[in-house]
């Protein structure tokens, strides 16, 4: 099962699921608190489904607020910073790209990568971190 869990650990580095952060996590992460690195990363979904959630609310009632539209993405880019998710930190750059650009289609097209992104590294960490319980006891 380490093995396993090694050669998914180095796909989602080398797929840009992940940054040099997810590492630094695992760092902090010893025999007292075995689970840290899951733990952080199950906080950042369950906080992530509040985000999401009034992110499409404001994007789907106008009149569109584009300075609190990239207050959200900014703190949700910053959370998916914080464990090292890097292709949804890319899409909400994106976002907020379109945003200072007061361009809400763009907005729109641009969270629905958010989004995409967010379920496609969700889904691998989940089977991720079903393979690798004991992989930080070593």
């Amino acid at each position: 099962m380490q093995r396993q869990a090694a050669y998914m650990k180095r796909s989602l580095f080398n797929q840009e699921y992940l940054d040099e952060q997810f590492n630094e996590l695992e760092e902090l992460q010893d025999d007292a608190n075995p689970n840290f690195v899951e733990e952080v990363v199950n906080l950042f979904f369950m906080d992530s489904v509040r985000l999401i959630r009034n992110i499409e609310f404001a994007l789907a009632n106008g009149p569109y607020d584009f300075g609190r539209l990239d207050d959200m993405m900014h703190q949700f880019k910053g959370s998916s910073s914080s464990i090292g998710a890097k292709r949804v930190k890319r899409e909400c750059s994106q976002f907020q790209e379109y945003c200072n650009e007061r361009n809400i289609e763009g907005c729109k097209r641009a969270f629905q990568g958010v989004k995409q992104e967010y379920d496609t590294l969700k889904t691998k960490l989940d089977a991720y971190f079903k393979v690798s319980p004991s992989i930080y006891l070593l």
